[in-house]
Formats: C-alpha cells, structure tokens, sequence
C-alpha cells in the first residue's frame, strides 16, 4: 500500500526523537569515531549522523525502538547530513555516504521488523533533510545585514547530494524538517524537483515541516503560518506540518490554523513540553499523547509524532490513543476559482 493510500484510511505515526535516544547510550568521543576515524583530526562527539557509518547497529536499534512502539514512518538519521553542515567537522565529503549509510540503518531495521511482525502494517522511510546551519534569510552579521554565509545556489548543490544519497538508500519519500528560514525550504524543494527531473524518475512524495520558534506565531524569518504554507504549496506536497520548538500544548493554536489552510494532508510532531532550565524535557508520554489525541479527535491532523525530548514510550502512547480515530479528510478545492 502506497503512504498515499494509508493516509486515506489512518492516522499515520511518524518516529520520536533520535538525539534524545543517542544521549541514552552515553557515547564517547573514542565511540563516535569508531575504527575508521580513530585519527580524525578534530574532534567528532555530537556528530549524530556518523553514527550510520560508525555505529550502525545503535542507530538501527533506535529505530527498530521506534517501529515496536507503534511508528509507521521512520526518519534517517540524516538532519545534517549536508556538505554544508559536515564542515564543522571537516566532513563534507562524507556527505552522500552518510545518507546512503541512514537510509541502510531504517530498511535493516525494518526488515528486523517485519521477521518478528510479518502481518504487520507497510511502513516508509521518510529521507530527512534539515534546515542546514547557514540561512539565506538572514544575516550572521549584525553589522551587516546584507550579507549571506551560503548563496542559494551552494545550498542546491548541497541539498541535490544528499537528495542522492537518500534516493539511491531507498527512502520512500523525502521529508524537508525543522524549517525556520523558508528560502532554505525552497532551495530544498527545488533541489528535489531538479533531480527528479534530470535523472527522468517520478518524484517522490514530499513532507515539508515548518517550525514556529515562539508566541509570536512566526518562522525564524519573520513568516506567519499562513504565508509559510504559501510559500511551499507550488511543491504540491503530500503533507505540510510543524516540528520542534513548541511543546504540544503551545503548538495546538497554529496546528488547528494549519488544518483549515491546507489543501493536503496535515502533519505535527512536537517536541516533549518546553525544555526545563536544564534544557532537558520532562512532559511524560501520555500527557504528549493526551493532546495529540484532542488534535485528531478535532480533525486536525493526518500524521503524527514526536521531536525533541520524545522517546518510544511518548510514540507508543500517541500510536494507541488515535489508532481508532478517523484522520482528517482532505478538503474539496474549487479548480475554478
């Protein structure tokens, strides 16, 4: 069954946190490094997606966490798996092996699955592409606020291989997150309609997941929500939502505006509450489960999940509080108008 098909029908679940689960393992420098970068010249700790590489059957072992509790879309490991964001580590050539290697760590993990649940639901591999660590919105200079760290032309170009990457791994559908600045989202998109189109491929289905930094109901770059979803409809996706940021409680406002704005399917995963002064979250699994099951019983949403702070247990919870509740129906657009 196509993700399309199953969206008809259900409530999809889309996976938890992955640097909340990586923590849990307490790794150390010498761990991220593994064999083949023991003398890499700077220091790796913290760069999560080497672990595809490194340590595969850690990463793999969150997301087999993942499928058990109920998910039916699973992540790469790929938020910054640019060459633009590899350079904090010297990295960039690594950068269409690691989403080769992600994608790798998600079909091993779902195949482990489905030898233990082999009636189990179709589950999909949703390649992550994050915002990048450079904007070309704004300045990185307060004293120069035209200037750019990266032109949109060197964010396609890095966009375009991990694009590849993912492609050639397997994913099922490419999934642009964590948006705060819109013209990376768009360098993003037009990467991926760009290749699809050289290599003579029909497109894969496009997620696109904006994230609303505070009170103010705007994107980092000044955009309210609406003139977000404006801004990406031309990529006809499969389903525009929110991420990261907000826990539930403060992001149920902007969702239920989303829903009545959107002409595809609707997605949201929060983050676990606000972060505490710790910067670590304490909202328990059923207090997250307990709003995303009042979003969907409201009809506003099609896919669900978790971002920073959630863990299995938060995803086992929503899995079972909306299996029975009907998703939302996509609304009836007048062609004619």
């Amino acid at each position: 069954m196509s993700i399309k098909e199953a969206l008809q029908e259900r409530i999809l679940v889309i996976d938890g946190a992955m640097g909340t689960m990586i923590q849990r393992h307490k790794l150390s420098e010498e761990d991220y490094r593994g064999t083949r970068f023991a003398n890499w010249h700077s220091d790796v700790k913290g760069n999560n997606d080497l672990l595809c590489i490194t340590q595969p059957a850690i990463v793999t072992g969150i997301h087999l966490e993942y499928l058990e509790a109920g998910a039916d879309i699973i992540e790469t490991n790929t938020f910054s798996s640019t060459s633009i964001a590899m350079a904090d580590y010297d990295m960039q050539e690594l950068a269409y092996e690691l989403n080769v290697a992600a994608a790798k760590c998600v079909r091993d993990a779902i195949q482990q699955y489905k030898e233990k649940n082999p009636n189990s639901t179709e589950k999909y591999i949703a390649g992550a592409i994050g915002p990048l660590n450079k904007t070309l919105s704004l300045s990185p200079d307060v004293n120069n606020p035209g200037y750019r760290a990266v032109t949109f032309d060197e964010v396609v170009i890095a966009y375009t291989e991990q694009i590849r990457g993912l492609v050639d791994g397997g994913v099922d559908l490419i999934l642009v997150e964590t948006i705060f600045d819109t013209l990376n989202a768009k360098a993003a998109i037009f990467a991926i309609k760009e290749y699809f189109r050289k290599i003579g491929q029909p497109e894969l289905p496009i997620m696109i997941s904006g994230t609303i930094t505070d009170a103010s109901g705007r994107t980092l770059s000044g955009q309210t929500l609406e003139a977000f979803y404006t801004s990406v409809a031309h990529a006809k996706p499969l389903s525009v939502g929110l991420n990261c940021a907000l826990g539930a409680q403060e992001m149920r406002a902007h969702i239920e505006e989303l829903s009545q704005i959107a002409t595809c399917y609707t997605s949201a995963y929060p983050n676990a509450g606000l972060p505490n002064a710790m910067g670590e979250y304490d909202e328990a699994s059923h207090q997250t489960a307990h709003f995303i099951e009042e979003w969907a019983k409201n009809k506003f949403v099609n896919i669900v999940g978790g971002c920073c702070g959630t863990t299995p247990d938060h995803i086992k919870h929503m899995a079972d509080n909306v299996r029975s509740i009907q998703p939302r129906k996509l609304p009836i657009v007048d062609k004619t108008i």
